[in-house]
């Protein structure tokens, strides 16, 4: 469970500060439902910008944000249905979009999630405490876009083969920008770096995504729902909810399949990792290039229990769609391939993670035999706003990108397999689940009794802090009524 004990003095000061820099609070029922955001904040958000550092901007951490840089208000869900004519399978694959959220990833929801809590009890204080965001990139992102519209100082931690667009943006807005030794894959150099901060005797507050239980609640309360507004309609009309797809990474986006697992018993849960660091599906370790995602280790906040198969993804094959959805001569031969133009002008709406998962979803739903009436959701955690650099050194490192090339990568997503695809029994779960000890008992000391809380009372451990949301909602309003 969150710690949601009330220090009322601190809970004063904070709200007064908040007064003084006009900032108000979203509920996570205002994030679910947009519409219920008030009307004086909808005035504001018409004359601002989806990344400017402007207070209001809090009201757009969700994902019904209106698909523009500046001035939108809400609509529908941000997704794309991509279909078999550029996936392969039969199967739709509904792809949610976080392009459309301030810092354009997600990931400032579950930053939210894990910060706010705190905020609002009187735990952190934001006029002395800096807030540590340890992340592999989109993370420490939202975390220092979310303490400057909180007005207070951040500190972003993130590994040094990340891209060029995160540490130019982050080097903006983050008070400190920490690099860390490695690649995406590295998480214990950044685990290292946060316990030596710890150990400075500075005022510091790190909000690990890694084991904060505020990033999957985020996603079970918020996520989830989405996905539930976008497929609703596809079931009414006889399709089936087979899966949701996401990334191991922190664990977080997961929470979204917590959810509809609930609601729709007989889907699955089917959890994605780069085929170079197959940590779940063989114990195993090592490099890779799908930015997005974090590995050599199992997230604390990970429900091993409710996970039900593990998809790895060849590191290589998402580098290659990465030119075919974005050069002119790839987007040319997939229109010839009977691709809709349209929803080719839009691959770009798919980061690097976006397109791993994507192909993740692709092997699940050939696997288990999908039909056309069967639906796999799974997220775009990013866009190519934050890849540019990525194209052109793929450009420098292998030349032009030419006709032949695109027709060799249309045939590698037609022709994806099923390879390295494992269907979860209940001790290959908690196989995955006992690895958690390793990195979160011996190293970063957290309670053996609470390890074992997760696997043997999961349903209350779990769901139990899920649900805690409402709870939080109390709070945030009873906040904003002392900012008054």
């Amino acid at each position: 469970m969150i710690d949601l004990t009330l220090d009322r003095k601190k809970m004063e000061a904070n709200a007064a500060y908040c007064r003084a820099k006009g900032i108000k609070l979203p509920t996570f029922e205002m994030m679910r439902d947009p519409e219920k955001v008030p009307a004086e904040v909808k005035d504001k958000l018409a004359k601002t910008g989806l990344w400017d550092i402007d207070p209001v901007n809090l009201y757009r951490i969700c994902w019904k944000n209106e698909p523009r840089e500046k001035g939108g208000l809400f609509g529908g869900v941000n997704h794309l249905v991509l279909p078999p004519e550029l996936t392969g399978c039969k199967a739709s694959i509904v792809l949610l979009l976080g392009k459309w959220f301030p810092t354009g990833a997600h990931k400032v929801g579950a930053t939210y999630g894990c910060l706010v809590p705190r905020l609002v009890t009187g735990q952190y204080d934001p006029q002395t405490t800096k807030a540590v965001w340890p992340s592999t990139g989109n993370y420490c992102r939202g975390g220092a876009y979310i303490s400057a519209l909180l007005a207070c100082s951040a500190i972003a931690i993130l590994p040094e083969g990340m891209s060029q667009e995160r540490f130019d943006w982050l080097r903006s807005v983050a008070g400190e920008v920490i690099a860390t030794p490695g690649c995406e894959s590295n998480v214990k150099e950044i685990f290292d770096k946060c316990n030596e901060l710890s150990a400075s005797g500075e005022d510091l507050r790190i909000f690990n995504q890694f084991d904060e239980l505020g990033n999957p609640l985020w996603h079970y309360n918020v996520t989830g729902p989405a996905v539930e507004e976008v497929i609703e309609p596809m079931l009414a009309k006889g399709k089936r909810f087979a899966a949701y797809v996401s990334s191991s990474g922190s664990g977080g986006t997961l929470g979204g399949g917590y959810y509809l697992k609930n609601r729709y018993p007989k889907s699955k849960l089917v959890v994605a990792e780069a085929l170079q660091c197959p940590t779940l599906l063989t114990n195993g370790f090592g490099d890779h290039r799908i930015e997005g995602i974090g590995d050599k280790h199992v997230p604390w906040v990970h429900h091993c229990r409710d996970t039900d198969f593990v998809v790895a993804v060849d590191d290589e094959k998402p580098m290659r769609l990465l030119r075919l959805f974005n050069e002119p001569k790839g987007r040319d031969i997939l229109r010839k391939q009977g691709v809709d133009p349209e929803l080719v002008e839009q691959l770009d709406l798919l980061g690097i993670s976006g397109i791993g998962n994507t192909l993740a979803a692709i092997k699940y739903a050939k696997y288990s035999e999908l039909t056309e009436d069967d639906v796999v959701v799974t997220i775009a955690t990013d866009s190519m706003q934050l890849y540019g650099s990525r194209v052109a050194e793929l450009a420098a490192e292998r030349g032009e990108y030419t006709e032949a090339v695109a027709w060799q990568d249309v045939q590698l997503m037609n022709d994806m397999t099923y390879d390295n695809v494992e269907e979860l029994r209940h001790y290959d779960r908690k196989r995955i689940h006992n690895l958690k000890y390793f990195t979160w008992i011996e190293q970063q000391g957290r309670e053996l009794a609470e390890l074992n809380a997760q696997w043997y009372d999961a349903d209350n451990y779990w769901f139990g802090t899920f649900n805690q949301a409402e709870q939080m909602d109390e709070l945030i309003n009873e906040f904003n009524d002392m900012i008054g």
